[in-house]
């Protein structure tokens, strides 16, 4: 056989293992933790629970069955950074995976796939660019999601604030509905965090530079995001291609700052269900130690 012919079976084969691989990875569940020190020295610890970017379809039980064990974590709070569903009957596959963590106190805003169906896209897109919302997607019932979420207790930070009491610490909490498709109004919930809280605490789905800023320059002390999926598909030693928004691709995931805020991106769960692969950013939920400084 001739070395051009061997040499072409080879890259056939190795990009067939890399599919392979990104494919189980896709379903390798993992949890992360990190310690933030931003409480005042001598408050007692408070661990949150940050869930991200479900995409849940119907089906998916190995995933709805990882989520409602995190249960066993005992978080004193739940921050969910929105993209809970991606088909139009996820709602109710949604509230059942999240069913054993709505007793305890939790917040959460939208993603733009809770709001639109998701269609197939040109990888090369994410390449160019944050991906562009078409307008023809149909829109999915996510009155519906959030209905069933405020309604078992979790608070609703679309363009909203809000107050959590949580093992005897207050938590200032600020949320804008999804920047990535541009309805996030900060400017309605745009002030000081209130100097009584233990934690300033901001929420939004696509971490825009816009949002982060606000946020950060009212006193956030940790502001939670998701989104970026980690990239997706990383490359070891470079890390993400891409965030689909306009952080850079260092923050794509994990826990940095942001003019004097600590920021935690979460990589999130799920994929698009036209693309549903990841390589070297496997799906997750992080559990985050909140300490004093």
């Amino acid at each position: 056989m001739r070395t051009p012919v061997k040499a072409a079976l080879g890259v056939l084969a190795l990009g067939a293992a890399g599919l392979v691989y990104s494919a189980w990875e896709a379903q390798n569940f993992t949890l992360r933790r990190a310690t933030v020190p931003a409480l005042s020295a001598g408050q007692p610890e408070l661990r949150i629970l940050h869930l991200s970017d479900l995409h849940l379809v119907p089906g998916q039980t190995k995933k709805k069955e990882w989520v409602r064990s995190l249960r066993e974590l005992r978080p004193d709070a739940v921050i969910a950074t929105g993209d809970f569903l991606s088909h139009l009957d996820a709602v109710p596959e949604a509230l059942d995976a999240l069913d054993a963590l709505l007793d305890i106190p939790g917040a959460f805003v939208l993603g733009s796939n809770d709001y639109f169906a998701p269609r197939p896209l040109n990888p090369a897109q994410y390449l160019r660019g944050p991906s562009q919302l078409e307008p023809s997607r149909p829109m999915l019932p996510w009155p519906d999601l959030v209905a069933g979420l405020t309604d078992a207790g979790w608070s609703d930070l679309s363009n909203a604030r809000a107050v959590l009491e949580v093992n005897g610490l207050t938590i200032d909490l600020r949320g804008v509905d999804d920047p990535h498709i541009s309805r996030d109004r900060y400017d309605d919930v745009a002030g000081a965090f209130s100097a009584d809280a233990d934690l300033a605490l901001g929420v939004v789905h696509a971490p825009y530079l816009r949002v982060l800023d606000g946020m950060a320059s009212d006193g956030a002390d940790l502001i939670l995001a998701g989104h970026t999926h980690g990239g997706q598909l990383a490359l070891p030693g470079v890390g993400a291609l891409v965030t689909n928004c306009d952080l850079d691709r260092k923050r794509a995931k994990g826990l940095s700052s942001h003019q004097g805020s600590h920021l935690h991106v979460s990589a999130g769960l799920g994929t698009s269900p036209y693309a549903p692969v990841r390589f070297a950013c496997p799906p997750e939920a992080t559990l985050l130690t909140v300490t004093g400084r």
